[in-house]
């Protein structure tokens, strides 16, 4: 099964909304919950990510019977430092996005944490693009 989301760029009111979708949809198939918890909050970093640094973007989630796989691309600047970003509490968020409550520098560290596997492609002016994978224990 495979699903699309557009993710909107600079309305924090819509951002979560794949997320929230995607959750709906791995309830319905009956995948553990704690599956469900992790994709969730994978995707909801993500999708903040991209709201906050990227204008926006497109996911794209692959569901497979032992396997979940989450694909976030944008069109931004790029990640300049990845290895920085990749480090808790670093952010390159703006204050007015602080002052939102987002932008505390866990979004990739937390994308880490709740996948099992996480590639990221990016480069100055090629956008960023992050693919997530978080296995199902049993086959639905």
């Amino acid at each position: 099964m495979k699903y699309h989301y557009e993710v909107p760029g600079d309305d924090f009111s819509r951002a979560g909304n794949a997320s929230a979708e995607m959750k709906k949809t791995l309830q319905r198939l009956g995948i553990p919950a704690s599956v469900i918890k992790r994709t969730a909050v994978a995707m909801y970093e993500a999708e903040i990510n991209m709201v906050v640094h990227a204008g926006g973007g497109e996911a794209d989630i692959t569901i497979e019977p032992n396997l979940i796989t989450i694909e976030m691309t944008d069109h931004g600047p790029g990640i300049p430092d990845l290895a920085q970003a990749m480090q808790d509490g670093w952010s390159s968020a703006p204050d007015l996005v602080r002052e939102l409550g987002f932008g505390a520098g866990m979004g990739l560290p937390n994308m880490k944490r709740n996948s099992d596997e996480m590639t990221i492609e990016t480069g100055p002016d090629k956008g960023t693009k992050v693919t997530m994978k978080i296995h199902v224990p049993e086959a639905f």
